[in-house]
């Protein structure tokens, strides 16, 4: 048997077939862009995820069709947060609203004034980048699409919806709406009031590993698969990412460096810490639950410098790890999209300080890669907070590919950092894992074990010392402009 992982991204699509061994037999990776037609907002078509997964698809059937035939199930991991909406006709009503699209943000604050004891039961305030919010901006700024709802989908289950015609999704995806009743797993109706919505939109609640779903004939027949296979719930991408380097026991710990990046550590109890803005949500699988520090501003933040300087993210990165030896002058927020953990500011703005006459694309590559490295120093202060100290971190995502990046972060978090063979394939091998428990039914503590490390970056001494008088200026820049980013 083969099982098909496929991962539902900001900046792209990636599909693995994976085998009983659990060895990658086949990857293909379909990249597209967000919109932002306007400030503080990131849209995307849902048809164009769909069309990049069959796309993705249509590779693997050339690449290994014998593989393809064997396919028993597929399972989805998906970008979290975002709002599908589908009419009566299951048609998408508008483009999505992304996870990283801040517009909602008064419509947050007001239900987290409004309604302060519902943090506790959906894991964390609202903040913008969520569902919740993003449905009543809808009903106030474009009433007429919101009256013509008839289903909210998360970008992973209008996949699976594309594959199955089955309207599902899974504890760990819908965590992220701000509608979930985290503890009991079920969809919160005080929340749902809250926000205006009613329950009647909301698509049955399933757990990630659980069959979501049957692939229809003609899709089947359409790539080489056998007819009727499951397809599993899966799981937002935070959690399957989880499940894929096997952090699924209590205290493991890992960061996930794509698009935006998190850090989160896996639990087998609900422990909401909402006033540290610390996310606590039910993970991919039954009874487990994480906490996770999210950060709007990953790799996302290098791509960006890449594209103004028309070069590759690979290529400044190249750049930048040659003759490294710590940190410059110049110093960057990496808040293109604005941030969640630690400040909650839909506002915040990407800052260079410190440039010159001197200064040269590798530093403004290497200052971005520190600053994402800073703003996890953040990240880790507030999931220590009231909790245990985390202890050596698993790095996946796209980001992991890069060895300075990971020394950035092992010096910067002073902690062990571990890479997996296969690391940036994370939340596919993790949907490929979740699609193989649909179908056996095994065991997800038998499966859902780490990976073959790749190597261990241990924190260099020099670098650390170097980087503890740069986070406090780092903290430093972003108070002193607070102000002038919310003026702006």
């Amino acid at each position: 048997m083969t099982f098909l992982g496929v991962d539902c991204g900001t900046s792209g699509l990636k599909a693995v077939l994976v085998d009983d061994d659990e060895r990658i037999l086949g990857a293909s990776t379909q990249n597209y862009r967000p919109a932002n037609p306007h400030p503080l907002w990131s849209e995307q078509n849902p048809d164009d995820w769909r069309d990049a997964m069959f796309a993705a698809m249509a590779a693997l059937a050339r690449e290994a069709p014998a593989a393809m035939r064997a396919v028993a199930a597929i399972g989805f991991s998906g970008q979290m947060h975002s709002a599908v909406l589908l009419d009566e006709a299951d048609r998408p009503l508008r483009p999505a609203i992304l996870h990283n699209d801040t517009r909602a943000f008064a419509e947050a604050r007001e239900l987290a004034e409004r309604h302060p004891e519902l943090a506790a039961i959906t894991g964390v305030k609202p903040m913008a980048g969520f569902t919740a919010p993003k449905l009543i901006w809808l009903r106030r700024h474009e009433p007429e699409a919101f009256a013509r709802i008839r289903c909210i989908l998360l970008p992973k289950d209008y996949l699976r919806f594309c594959l199955t015609s089955e309207k599902r999704t899974d504890m760990s995806d819908a965590a992220g709406t701000w509608w979930l009743d985290e503890a009991r797993r079920q969809w919160s109706p005080a929340a749902l009031d809250a926000s205006g919505v009613d329950i009647a939109l909301m698509p049955p609640l399933v757990e990630g590993s659980q069959a979501a779903g049957l692939l229809r004939d003609e899709i089947a027949d359409r790539f080489g698969m056998p007819r009727r296979i499951i397809v599993a719930a899966g799981g937002g991408d935070a959690a399957v990412g989880a499940l894929g380097i096997g952090a699924v026991r209590p205290g493991a710990s890992f960061v996930s460096l794509g698009t935006s990046v998190q850090l989160i550590v896996a639990s087998d109890r609900y422990s909401p810490a909402p006033e540290l803005l610390v996310h606590s949500f039910a993970h991919a699988l039954p009874a487990r639950w994480y906490r996770m520090a999210a950060m709007l501003n990953g790799a996302g933040a290098l791509a960006f410098v890449a594209r103004l300087l028309g070069s590759s993210p690979a290529e400044l990165e190249r750049e930048a790890a040659q003759d490294y030896r710590g940190p410059g002058e110049l110093l960057c927020l990496p808040y293109l999209s604005g941030e969640r953990t630690p400040h909650d500011d839909p506002h915040a703005r990407g800052v260079f300080f410190g440039l010159s006459h001197a200064t040269t694309r590798v530093d403004l590559a290497r200052a971005t890669m520190e600053g994402v490295a800073l703003t996890l120093v953040d990240a880790r202060d507030c999931v220590e907070s009231g909790a245990a100290r985390i202890g050596a971190v698993g790095l996946i995502g796209g980001g992991a590919k890069s060895a300075l990046w990971t020394r950035m972060i092992a010096s910067a978090l002073e902690r062990t950092v571990v890479r997996y063979r296969d690391g940036e394939t994370g939340p596919a091998f993790g949907a490929a894992r979740l699609a193989r428990l649909a179908a056996t039914g095994e065991a997800p503590e038998d499966l859902c074990k780490a990976p073959d490390i790749a190597d261990v970056t241990e924190p260099d001494p020099a670098l650390a010392a170097a980087f503890k008088p740069r986070i406090e200026r780092f903290r430093s820049l972003y108070r002193a402009l607070k102000s002038e980013f919310a003026a702006g």
